[in-house]
């Protein structure tokens, strides 16, 4: 299913194009008035984490016992949690079609520029969650002065490592290509392997190219993003600094990566089967579970030997947006404030491992998360840069191509290339 995506994600941005005219105006009146102040409602949500399965559900109880007791609604949630493979093209699809959740997640970055230009996304920037935010999460989650989302994961990642691993061996964290070669033959001569590969989930390798590329965008090449949004760039300007790491961990990484997946890819971690996994802390509920010893860290991943392009992306990614085509709105908008709910929005970001994104957020953060932070409050960042969702898609599967050896270096920039070209004229 994953291996498609590429192909069909232009077919439904052109209907998504398509569908502008009709969608762009308040669907709460469709079939004669909304069902929102009704006192049995059901509310449609759509999120596509389903490793999160028992921490949303817990949640939601929360909400339906809130809404029952403070609004006399007997509010029944249907929540719907497909694969991190599925849930993109699903959704995108569903809203095509008409057939929309009340609440759905989408990606801050990347999404809501495209979501909101199909007229899909409802202006959630009267509503009480809003003023709770942080300032520096706020502007993910705006586009044209309107909030249209409110933020889960903020991000702070590069590679994760094993600490204990790190420990035993004597290694300290490279800061630059050489020293991560220095690094893995360290681990290789102790009879460890260096890194997790786990190529099953398509969006695990295409994790190289925000990193290369913001990374990058930070140093050497100022502007690459804005000149590809004005085709006047080519990722083959950034070949010699993007491929080295990439093969460096593809040739340095754990056997049969095209049958594992990021839940076997974080067991396999979790039981220190690997130093380091180019992922991201979102994994940390999933390592826990495996193994609540487990200790790990974040850190920046080096992609040459500019020790300052050795940075931490940071970014936005998991919001909940309402859609325009709910006919319970107003439920849907009860919902995601309660998402930052100032007596039970703590215990829920906790349980999820997220960061606090607001100040209703008093619990600790884990220690993983103090380790990123501390790159953030050193400037050692950079923001998650702005590629389109159709190159990040695109790129899923021309990596797994080369991984599998049958796309050169030459082909995956080529592809990238075309699938930004598509983006833009589907754009302008």
């Amino acid at each position: 299913m994953k291996m498609k995506k590429a192909l069909t994600l232009p077919i439904v941005s052109v209907l998504f194009a398509g569908m502008l005219a009709g969608c762009s105006g308040d669907s709460s009146s469709a079939g004669g008035s909304s069902s929102g102040d009704s006192d049995q409602v059901e509310l449609k949500v759509f999120i596509g984490q389903p490793r999160f399965k028992e921490q949303y559900e817990t949640y939601i109880d929360q909400f339906v016992a809130k809404q029952k007791e403070e609004e006399g609604r007997d509010v029944t949630v249907k929540l719907e949690l497909p694969s991190v493979n599925e849930a993109d093209e699903l959704l995108k699809t569903r809203l095509a079609s008409g057939d929309s959740p009340d609440v759905f997640a989408l990606h801050a970055v990347n999404d809501i520029p495209v979501y909101d230009k199909a007229g899909y996304l409802e202006d959630l920037s009267n509503e009480p969650f809003v003023e709770k935010l942080y300032d520096t999460v706020s502007p993910a989650v705006t586009k044209d002065d309107r909030v249209l989302a409110v933020p889960l994961e903020t991000l702070q990642w590069g590679y994760i490592y094993n600490k204990d691993l790190f420990k035993k061996h004597g290694v300290e964290l490279p800061t630059t290509l050489e020293e991560m070669k220095a690094v893995v033959k360290k681990f290789e001569d102790a009879g460890v392997t260096p890194f997790i590969n786990a190529y099953k989930d398509s969006y695990i390798p295409q994790l190289f190219l925000p990193l290369t590329v913001g990374a990058l965008e930070s140093t050497t090449d100022k502007g690459f993003v804005e000149k590809m949004n004005q085709d006047k760039a080519s990722f083959a300007e950034l070949k010699d600094d993007m491929f080295p790491i990439i093969d460096l961990v593809h040739e340095h990484g754990t056997d049969r990566p095209f049958e594992v997946g990021q839940d076997q890819g974080a067991a396999a971690f979790a039981a220190g089967e690997a130093a380091m996994w180019v992922q991201g802390p979102w994994m940390a509920e999933s390592l826990m579970s495996t193994n609540p010893d487990f200790n790990f860290g974040v850190a920046p991943l080096p992609i040459n030997d500019d020790p300052n392009a050795t940075l931490i992306n940071l970014g936005t990614s998991t919001s909940l947006a309402v859609s325009k085509q709910s006919e319970v709105k107003e439920v849907a908008k009860d919902f995601v404030n309660y998402v930052l709910d100032e007596q039970d929005s703590s215990e829920f970001y906790e349980s999820l491992g997220f960061n606090p994104v607001s100040d209703v957020h008093t619990f600790e953060p884990y220690p993983w998360l103090v380790d990123s932070t501390k790159y953030v409050e050193e400037g050692k960042v950079y923001q998650d840069p702005l590629i389109p969702a159709a190159v990040k898609s695109a790129s899923e599967k021309l990596m797994q191509s080369y991984y599998a050896g049958d796309a050169s270096k030459k082909e995956v920039m080529e592809g990238l290339d075309q699938a930004w070209q598509e983006y833009n004229k589907l754009n302008k």
